[in-house]
């Protein structure tokens, strides 16, 4: 039975070769989409979750605000949280803070910056035992000042197959000495904590744990158990409550959040970019959609077939088959059919699959296709599509009855009418959705690229300093701005594309033992022309600003600083009151208010503007050489060479200021890359669906049409006959569509601070295409009917 079900099936795969074609074209590209996107979901949904103790890490998020304001929220905390949380919550087990940093590596005449460097406790393999250690105890690698671990590769990298316990590498510009005191295997690539080092760290003394405002640490803890976390977390509030008591008006609180839902849940970055949930929902979602565009394709074209397989099943049936037999042999055809989609898309994913991780920026392995889940997924998919895709037409041609069907009385019932009507409307409905998503999505991306963000980030390049350089940046500056392309050079501890340095601010104007967290930035003189910020009220510094905070007592420092519109709004003061009024940062840094800069977006659009504090400082990370945009190639060698007589002990890298920014919005770009794909697929396979459903509603019509044109139709008219059916229905998956793209749109754009203004006319315009791509699609093959000769049509009549 089974063999006679497949020599049948493999028939009609070629007997009728346009539907075999589309469905075979169909179901390959939704399950290929299906499978790459499950391969990515998996990858996804798999951080960090390799960790044996996963479930009892938290990280800390800091919650503050003063007087009235709103609360602000950043994952970065003060020293001070971590001993605190330890001496007096017994659900905290243990913890670790750690900070990122860029560090210069030097082993003999190898020199290189490495952007995976980290500073942590020495509780760091207790709180993360996951990352194992090859070589070194737990408990002592990091136990004491420039002790340094290595990941395996950077120590392959560095000594071979040597030992590289108890060498030495040299750190930073100033090569101190580190001792290599343990190796790490290779982070996983599915974790959100990335590293080649880890150093101890050697400047956390109690006097950094004083206060509970110098925020720049992330801070993690390792609780008693899984459960913990609810009651530690009701227990914070009233202890920061009492912490807080001699400061009036000032909120400070603590939320923790779960380890395994930082890359996808959190909106606070983290070691590495963040992913999204409601991302991976949508990409699924439309994947799967694709996918069942696919199979409602199949189900339309097997449903519009039904009356040409009517007498095979009515002769199957007059010689004994039953309902059974009929419903089991087009469920095994369906199953065929699918079967070799699967593999065929096993084979597609294979060839893509290097081409879609270059595209996404992942490395998503081909082995993981055959993991026991994805399996079983695939196993499950087929089931389905193959029940879904062949059970209506199986049931409708089961049914049948012999006698009818051979006298060829039999006619389409009329709930089969109205099922293609429906999956074609929801083909089109689907296909309307993602050209307005796709669209808005694309204009969202465009405005977050080009908008004003209040500072000039166009043909800056950014270079990294250190100590020897910063000992001589009037040197530096002077031989860089030597050539004429050259307009401004500026150095600072961050560009203003993401600032992130956390302090504690008070005023005079502030009660009494009250303070304010802010973000600050140390800058120069040049900083604010060489980004162009706009001074509202004030004015710049100045080099003496400069002297005026470089003295051997720093007690005798005292600070000019810039602030930004939010922060003189939130200390209740106009831009120009601000003016000449009192500040301490921290409680090294006294001043007064020099100039308001114009409030600019220092952080990613998610976020509204928060305050922020600029300050003289000779401490900078990096150098800003602002040109004036021609020859940047020329520009770039002249740099090079310069460095080579500037800082020879360090390497020329560079990076241009917008690929910073850029780099905010890598998750959106790559995912607006995704939906980009998958709605064009899912459009073509609706154009493809409706392409074999009025080629074959064509051909039923011919005889009707052969008349009509003997009667003297025109082409015209014909096509507007044939086509009219389909538009209609279009214009009603147009309707439905329209209103759920408007819900799902707004609420996407929910997530970005600064967005763009949805109007009426987008969803016009999308409507018009989708009506259009139709019109197209049907108004070929309702042509090729309407233009026939009818005496070839009707000749046999």
């Amino acid at each position: 039975m089974l063999e006679n079900y497949i020599k049948i099936a493999w028939r009609n795969l070629f007997k009728n070769k346009t539907a075999s074609a589309i469905n075979l074209l169909g179901l390959i590209t939704g399950m290929t989409c299906c499978l790459l996107m499950v391969l990515y979901l998996q990858y996804e949904l798999s951080f960090d979750k390799f960790h044996s103790n996963s479930g009892r890490i938290v990280r800390v998020i800091m919650e503050y605000s003063i007087g009235d304001t709103e609360p602000q929220k950043g994952n970065y905390t003060s020293a001070k949280v971590l001993p605190a949380f330890k001496e007096n919550f017994p659900e905290v087990e243990n913890g670790v803070r750690m900070m990122k940093s860029n560090a210069l590596v030097k082993f003999g005449d190898d020199i290189s910056l490495n952007q995976k460097f980290i500073f942590a406790d020495a509780t760091f393999f207790e709180v993360f035992p996951s990352f194992k250690l090859l070589s070194g105890a737990e408990k002592e690698v990091l136990d004491a000042p420039k002790k340094l671990v290595i990941s395996a590769s950077t120590a392959k990298r560095y000594f071979g197959n040597e030992d590289p316990i108890g060498k030495i590498l040299e750190i930073g510009a100033n090569q101190t000495d580190y001792l290599i005191t343990g190796i790490v295997e290779d982070n996983p690539s599915n974790s959100q904590i990335k590293f080649d080092f880890i150093a101890a760290f050697s400047n956390l003394g109690p006097e950094h744990e004083r206060t509970y405002w110098n925020a720049n640490y992330t801070t993690y803890l390792l609780l008693q158990d899984e459960n913990s976390i609810s009651s530690l977390q009701k227990k914070i509030g009233p202890f920061m409550e009492k912490e807080m008591a001699d400061q009036a008006g000032v909120y400070l609180n603590y939320e923790l959040e779960p380890f395994t839902k930082i890359h996808l849940y959190s909106p606070h970055e983290g070691f590495e970019p963040n992913g999204n949930i409601t991302y991976l929902y949508i990409i699924g979602g439309i994947a799967l959609l694709t996918l069942l565009i696919a199979c409602f394709t199949y189900i339309n074209l097997g449903t519009a077939r039904t009356l040409e397989r009517a007498k095979e099943v009515g002769i199957r049936k007059a010689t004994g088959a039953g309902k059974s037999h009929v419903f089991w042999q087009f469920i095994g055809e369906s199953t065929f059919l699918t079967l070799i989609a699967l593999l065929s898309s096993i084979g597609l994913v294979w060839l893509l699959l290097p081409s879609f991780n270059h595209l996404i920026d992942r490395e998503l392995p081909f082995v993981r296709l055959f993991h026991p889940a994805v399996l079983l997924s695939m196993l499950v998919l087929m089931t389905c599509i193959s029940l879904l895709a062949g059970s209506y037409p199986a049931m409708i041609l089961s049914k049948f009855i012999p006698v009818k069907v051979l006298k060829g009385n039999f006619k389409g019932s009329p709930s089969g009418i109205w099922l293609k009507k429906s999956l074609f409307v929801f083909q089109f409905m689907v296909t309307v959705f993602l050209i307005i998503a796709t669209f808005i999505m694309q204009r969202q991306m465009n405005y977050i690229q080009n908008k004003n963000l209040g500072y000039d980030r166009d043909h800056s390049i950014i270079l990294n300093a250190d100590q020897k350089i910063r000992e001589k940046q009037a040197f530096v500056k002077a031989e860089l701005k030597k050539h004429p392309n050259i307009k401004a050079v500026s150095f600072a501890y961050e560009t203003p594309v993401n600032i992130r340095g956390g302090y504690s601010m008070y005023s005079n104007s502030m009660e009494a033992a009250q303070s304010l967290s802010v973000t600050a930035n140390p800058i120069d003189e040049a900083y604010i022309s060489a980004c162009g910020l706009e001074l509202i009220a004030g004015e710049d510094l100045s080099i003496q600003d400069i002297e005026n905070v470089s003295h051997e007592d720093p007690t005798k420092n005292t600070f000019g600083f810039i602030i930004n519109e939010s922060a003189a709004n939130i200390l209740g003061w106009t831009a120009e009151e601000a003016i000449g009024q009192s500040l301490f940062l921290d409680e090294s840094r006294p001043g007064k208010v020099k100039g308001v800069v114009r409030d600019f977006h220092f952080a990613s659009l998610h976020n509204p503007i928060a305050p922020l504090v600029l300050f003289p400082e000779g401490w900078s990370n990096i150098i800003i050489v602002k040109t004036l945009g021609y020859n940047l190639p020329e520009t770039l060698t002249f740099l090079e060479d310069k460095w080579k007589e500037v800082a020879p002990h360090r390497p020329f890298s560079y990076q241009f200021m917008d690929e910073t920014y850029a780099s905010l919005y890598a998750n959106e770009v790559r995912v607006n890359k995704i939906l980009k794909i998958l709605s064009f697929i899912t459009i073509l396979l609706a154009c493809l669906g409706l392409f074999g459903l009025s080629s074959y509603t064509s051909e039923q019509r011919t005889k009707e049409i052969g008349i009509r044109k003997v009667l003297g139709a025109s082409v015209l008219s014909l096509l507007g006959l044939l086509s009219k059916d389909f538009i209609k229905l279009v214009l009603v998956a147009i309707v439905v569509a329209t209103p759920l793209s408007i819900m799902a749109m707004n609420s996407w754009l929910q997530n970005f601070a600064y967005k763009i203004e949805v109007h009426w006319w987008m969803y016009l315009a999308a409507g018009i295409v989708a009506l259009f791509i139709a019109l197209l699609t049907v108004s070929g093959q309702a042509f090729r009917a309407a233009v026939a000769n009818p005496v070839r049509n009707l000749k046999t009549e």
